[in-house]
């Protein structure tokens, strides 16, 4: 998580919004990232997202079974389906995110009966740390406008 963390301060510096993620398999890191809507103008470009792309690009397939991610926000809806599609084995997060949470804040799609594949999750790991690189974040967008 302290990788993800980095991360998201990279994301931070650069005027995204501070959400990092990496992805591990067998304790080795093949994937990471950070959020790049801004900088691509795209509204898929979460780090969750990116990091799949990039792990399936470096196992050369997308089944991501043997893998967990790591991520410092709760995954919204596009990434938690997005994370059902590459069959990720496991997902560890920081803080929770109350207004678009889907592993478990206002949905679990994670774990819902009704998809194929169900994704073990881990949550509120390092979550003080991880939200309050969101909140100062946030304050300081308030204050600047």
């Amino acid at each position: 998580m302290k990788m993800a963390l980095s991360l998201a301060e990279e994301a931070r510096e650069s005027g995204e919004i501070p959400v990092g993620a990496i992805v591990v398999v067998n304790g080795e890191i093949i994937a990471e990232a950070r959020n790049e809507k801004e900088m691509r103008g795209d509204a898929t470009a979460h780090a969750e997202i990116l990091a799949l792309q990039r792990a399936a690009q470096k196992l050369g397939h997308w089944r991501l079974t043997d893998a967990t991610m790591y991520v410092t926000l709760e995954p919204c809806a596009m990434c938690a389906g997005a994370m059902i599609q590459a069959r990720l084995g496991r997902l560890v997060f920081g803080a929770y995110d109350a207004r678009a949470g889907a592993a478990g804040s206002i949905i679990d799609l994670l774990d819902h009966p009704a998809f194929n594949h169900r994704v073990m999750v881990k949550s509120g790991v390092k979550a003080d740390e991880c939200g309050q690189i969101l909140k100062d974040f946030f304050n300081s967008r308030r204050r600047d406008s």
